[in-house]
């Protein structure tokens, strides 16, 4: 039973005390998945009124998102972006690579390195992707991966005697 100020979340049914300032309209509690189940009726309260219908197909708005995307032109639309950092390319148990490869080619700084890494990488998957049966743009950027990595490679002196 409830006691007094406490209402019944229209989403769980547990009873809950309103926020004062929200008292006559608050009809979820504070839960997680009853916050999500508030969302989704407010907006699919929106999207059907009458007044909402073809919001976003007006004119108006799709020139403004035509004008975003054309002042935007690197954003991706609709898939994530490629992330660029070292810790997202090199997995933990790979660490030893990645400071042979900063002993290697002498790079100091994080950027440096995730940029070589990133030429070896490519320079794996053109070597391991079966070399004539790569496309024209795999088998090109293979070819630039290749001559930065040599234009970077140090001069390895050995010992001899």
């Amino acid at each position: 039973m409830a006691k007094a100020g406490q209402r019944k979340c229209v989403s769980c049914g547990e009873f809950f005390i309103s926020d004062h300032r929200n008292r006559n309209r608050q009809r979820f509690c504070s839960a997680v998945g009853c916050r999500r189940a508030s969302k989704a009726a407010s907006q699919a309260r929106w999207v059907n009124d009458p007044d909402n219908v073809g919001y976003f197909k007006d004119p108006t708005h799709v020139a403004r998102a035509r004008a975003w995307r054309e002042a935007h032109p690197g954003h991706p639309r609709g898939s994530p972006r490629k992330s660029s950092a070292l810790q997202d390319l090199l997995h933990p148990s790979s660490l030893a690579l990645a400071g042979l490869i900063a002993h290697l080619f002498d790079v100091t700084l994080q950027d440096d390195l995730t940029a070589t890494a990133r030429l070896l990488v490519q320079l794996g998957q053109d070597f391991l992707g079966g070399g004539g049966h790569a496309s024209s743009d795999a088998s090109r950027e293979g070819r630039s991966a290749r001559q930065a990595l040599t234009e970077a490679r140090p001069v390895m002196s050995h010992p001899t005697g």
